[in-house]
């Protein structure tokens, strides 16, 4: 991101940086958690507190507002997608595709297997894709259904979610931040995924082993059988299921997914499909079927949770989240572009002298990265930028440096209830991000395996490929 630097203004030390950024945390989290204030009007108050520190390092307001509007410019992708997955959503309710899952799903997922399932089959939609939002907005919301309809909190559920999502997300060729990791620090794509394979299968099994645990605890309390028996039925009054069909809506979005067909083109066909099918095969109203792409209506099963979740998606229900994801854009370009954040951690990287230090001061970086900039993007540009050189002064590959980078800002972008990940999936789940959060364990093990395995020497690749001694 350039910036509107000229003669006139100043470079902030450490000590202004560190007190704007410990301000701006203490904001949100008094606000939101102390007196219960919207998001938004606190992301309004630190937008305050950062543009008066800008202005007070010598940049006029429009220098202010370039800075928020190359933030904003460079995310605008990620808001088409915003757009296009509430319309993704809303189609599949009406074409029935989310209906069948559920249908089966409820016939032939157990209590106790259904954590430790959902989470492989949401890691292999997201390994096959590469996006986890994509993998949120769909297999996500049937899982929130089933998990319903099982008596299994919610929050677990999609905490669960939230996992196997993330996983195939960071581990995809296909994703947008595991490419965007290697590129920003000069490694190779295998490279890179060949050093992330070191952390995060084990803390992928060690996720897998706590929800099989946790739903085996769960087995003796679903629901009674003629209760999930009352929500098929419902479902299949209201919805013709057969698979071919409904189902086709879903495998289009796959399909041109692992033909890395750009996600906008992907979702606005898969859109058309779930539309044709939810008119031509469903036989929905068209009126009723394209209103809902803008807001989708309550469902007419007769079953309360049925007909909340049926009615799901559209471009309205992602309004809130959007306007938040804006706006934290907006504070993180302002931090960025004045170089503030950047003081703030290069005092804090003069400091490391260790491996293992190194890589949880960078995986540190990411999530304060994000808490700023509410964006993982940003932040994983600039953290390969900024640790770059400490990987190379101690011998590390390049690949060990976008592999903390990833567990520091992919990983923890979910767990912030202001980053556009996090509201999104708040958004689309219908669960806050602080009820899932403890339930995401494969997103904070991966940190904490990490940091173990650095201080015993495994996995620190050498640039020609040995393995580190410790």
């Amino acid at each position: 991101m350039s910036s509107p630097r000229d003669s006139t203004t100043k470079e902030p030390g450490f000590a202004q940086a560190l007190l704007c950024f410990v301000v701006i945390i203490l904001i949100i989290a008094w606000g939101l958690f102390r007196l219960a204030v919207d998001l938004h009007s606190l992301m309004f108050l630190c937008l305050l507190w950062a543009g008066a520190h800008t202005s007070w390092l010598g940049y006029r307001f429009v220098d202010i507002r370039a800075l928020m509007g190359e933030a904003i410019a460079r995310a605008l992708p990620a808001i088409y997608i915003f757009f296009l997955i509430g319309m993704v959503i809303a189609s599949f309710m009406h074409s029935g595709t989310i209906a069948t899952l559920m249908y089966f799903g409820l016939g032939w997922l157990s209590p106790a297997l259904f954590l430790v399932l959902g989470l492989v089959l949401c890691a292999l939609m997201s390994l096959a894709t590469g996006t986890s939002w994509g993998t949120v907005g769909t297999l996500g919301v049937v899982f929130i259904g089933i998990g319903d309809a099982m008596g299994i909190p919610l929050p677990l559920v999609a905490g669960m979610v939230v996992c196997g999502a993330t996983f195939g997300d960071k581990m995809s060729p296909v994703s947008d931040t595991t490419n965007l990791a290697a590129m920003s620090a000069e490694t190779n794509l295998y490279r890179h995924i060949y050093s992330m394979f070191y952390t995060t299968a084990p803390s992928f099994l060690l996720a897998m082993l706590l929800f099989f645990g946790i739903g085996m605890a769960y087995s003796g309390t679903a629901l009674a059988g003629n209760e999930i028996d009352a929500i098929r039925s419902a479902l299949a009054t209201r919805y013709q299921l057969f698979p071919l069909v409904t189902l086709l809506p879903l495998l289009v979005l796959a399909s041109l997914s692992l033909r890395r067909v750009a996600a906008e083109v992907t979702m606005s066909i898969s859109v058309l499909v779930a539309v044709a099918v939810a008119i031509l095969y469903q036989g929905g109203s068209g009126v009723v079927v394209l209103n809902a792409l803008w807001a989708n209506t309550p469902g007419d099963t007769g079953i309360a949770s049925l007909d909340e979740l049926l009615g799901r998606g559209g471009v309205y229900s992602m309004a809130w989240t959007m306007l938040l994801a804006i706006m934290a854009l907006a504070l993180g370009g302002i931090l960025h572009g004045s170089g503030i954040l950047r003081a703030l951690l290069a005092g804090i990287i003069s400091r490391v002298k260790h491996v293992a230090s190194l890589i949880a001061t960078t995986i540190a970086s990411g999530l304060l990265g994000n808490l700023a900039m509410g964006e993982a993007y940003i932040s994983i540009i600039l953290n390969c930028q900024l640790f770059r050189a400490s990987y190379e002064r101690l011998g590390l590959d390049r690949a060990v440096l976008s592999r903390s980078v990833e567990e520091g800002s992919t990983l923890t972008t979910a767990l912030i209830p202001w980053t556009t990940a996090g509201a999104f999936y708040t958004a689309t789940l219908g669960v806050p991000v602080l009820d899932y959060a403890p339930y995401a364990f494969f997103n904070y093990l991966n940190a904490l395996v990490s940091i173990a395995m650095a201080t015993v020497g495994i996995g620190l690749l050498r640039p020609r490929g040995q393995l580190q001694t410790p």
